[in-house]
């Protein structure tokens, strides 16, 4: 019989009116990858953030091996042997890689009350070195560093102390295949030493091929814990959700005609260190593709189109002459940009649902004298968040209160009420659930048949396969391959381009 490692009892949390978790009880055991899965907004993030010292439960009990415990900070449960990889960025600007990976734990490295820099930073390199991470150095300031190098710090950070529980809260959707695969590695190192991993991600399949076991919860209760082995993908979605989820998932058509119309032309685009001499073309109507590994530059072309990019080279021009320099000319000429780091580049934390909602259509939402109506942005916001299916208590909330994939859909939600006819996505069901997943996928292929054009940068290959008229490999910062939509068309081929 297996050994308990966690009982969480009767666990309440809060949210103003919000009742995010309702008396969750359930045990997870030792040596065991225990995946926590259920939609947006079912509490998952909320539990093992109120277990990792991140929120404080309003109720309960957590019991880690017979031992109450209840940490204040991340700090305090790191010292009770409980450690957590969030979903957003988990690393702090103006700190070098060092200093966030020993973030709390500084005192490891202070004699006489002076901090010893050069002892913190041969420990860094020491460790990233051993994770395979030796690219990233200890002494770089951690800004200087994309949003998956960060990911791959905040591993080595969480675990370079063998806790007795680690948290992964959506981590593998950040990564790409090599970072998912050293993420898996440490995984199983853990469960094999005889601790335990919770691991919380909307990729069933994955959940399927990596857990033990496996709880889910449903708008903040607990339903069902099952084993990996004794049930399938079509059992945990109707345990997620409800009932069935049934129809199409992709998109169902192939063989059809993408129009002539050409409404973006990518010319010769070079970003120094990131992407050289890219072209390519955007047509009415089509979804277009981007995949290949982290360091292939796919990231950097959403940003080129959408005239983010620093020191860009080259052309983006669209059908009548406009060239896209700038984010305001962007914008202004209906193209809409989703960033795979929402947080920090596609929302306003601080600023309330409606608010981000709003944003982008101020000039269609003013009247004459500019002026605008709170009763109009109030109906706006509300008509959009409930397109996408928003888990909110108004549109009044702050989005720093959201979980990350209702983040997501206000994100989404902005861009739809724009009305924008280019769409460049990136990472755009990252943090999803499963049946928004395939709302999202809906509205992609209602959007292309509407004559809208979408640029879809993925690291989700069955997501390219399976959703695009045409999919671009990068690989080293330049185009690797093209492959026309193919029903035959498996990952395979895909990573053939990529590796």
């Amino acid at each position: 019989m297996s050994e308990i490692r966690l009982q969480v009892k009767d666990v309440s949390k809060h949210f103003g009116i919000t009742k995010a978790l309702k008396d969750v009880s359930f045990n997870i055991n030792k040596g065991e990858i225990h995946a926590l899965i259920g939609e947006n907004g079912s509490g998952k993030s909320t539990l093992t953030n109120s277990l990792a010292g991140i929120y404080q439960k309003d109720s309960g009990t957590f019991i880690l091996d017979g031992k109450e415990v209840n940490p204040a900070n991340q700090v305090e449960a790191n010292n009770e042997g409980i450690s957590i990889i969030v979903q957003e960025l988990g690393t702090l600007d103006g700190l070098t890689v060092a200093e966030n990976i020993f973030l709390g734990h500084e005192q490891e490295f202070v004699k006489f009350g002076i901090k010893n820099t050069a002892a913190m930073n041969k420990r860094a390199g020491e460790l990233l070195k051993q994770y395979g991470f030796d690219r990233i150095k200890p002494g770089d300031m951690i800004e200087n560093y994309n949003f998956e190098d960060r990911k791959l710090v905040e591993i080595v950070k969480a675990t370079y102390f063998n806790p007795k529980i680690l948290v992964i809260d959506e981590t593998t959707t950040a990564l790409s295949g090599e970072g998912r695969e050293e993420l898996y590695k440490h995984m199983k190192r853990i469960k094999s030493e005889g601790n335990t991993v919770i691991f919380i991600s909307h990729d069933l399949p994955e959940v399927l091929r990596l857990s033990d076991t496996i709880t889910v919860l449903r708008d903040g209760v607990y339903i069902d814990t099952v084993k990996s082995s004794e049930t399938d993908e079509d059992g945990l979605k109707k345990l997620m959700v409800g009932r069935e989820v049934s129809g199409e998932y992709y998109r169902a058509d192939y063989g059809e005609t993408v129009s002539n119309e050409v409404v973006m032309w990518v010319k010769n685009v070079t970003v120094p260190g990131l992407i050289s001499n890219v072209s390519f073309e955007l047509h009415k109507g089509e979804i277009l593709g981007f995949g290949g590994l982290s360091e292939s530059g796919m990231h950097e072309i959403g940003k080129a189109c959408f005239g983010a990019s620093f020191d860009r080279e080259g052309t983006v021009e669209l059908a009548d002459g406009t060239k896209i320099n700038d984010i305001p000319t962007a914008i202004a000429h209906s193209i809409a940009y989703t960033s795979k780091d929402r947080d920090n580049e596609s929302l306003v934390m601080n600023q309330s649902i409606r608010d981000n909602i709003c944003l982008p259509s101020l000039d269609k939402l003013s009247n004459k004298l500019n002026l605008l109506s709170d009763r109009k942005l109030k109906k706006f916001a509300n008509t959009f968040a409930e397109t996408m299916s928003t888990k909110m208590q108004s549109v009044d909330q702050f989005v720093s209160n959201l979980s990350g994939g209702n983040k997501q859909k206000v994100v989404l939600a902005r861009w739809i009420g724009k009305d924008s006819d280019i769409l460049v996505l990136d990472s755009p069901t990252r943090g999803i659930d499963v049946k928004v997943k395939q709302d999202i996928y809906h509205l992609m292929d209602k959007m292309r048949k509407e004559g809208k054009s979408i640029i879809m940068i993925s690291e989700e290959l069955m997501e390219l396969i399976g959703m695009c008229d045409r999919i671009i490999i990068m690989k080293d910062g330049v185009i690797n391959g093209e492959l026309k939509r193919d029903k035959d068309m498996d990952e395979n081929v895909l990573i053939e381009k990529m590796v």
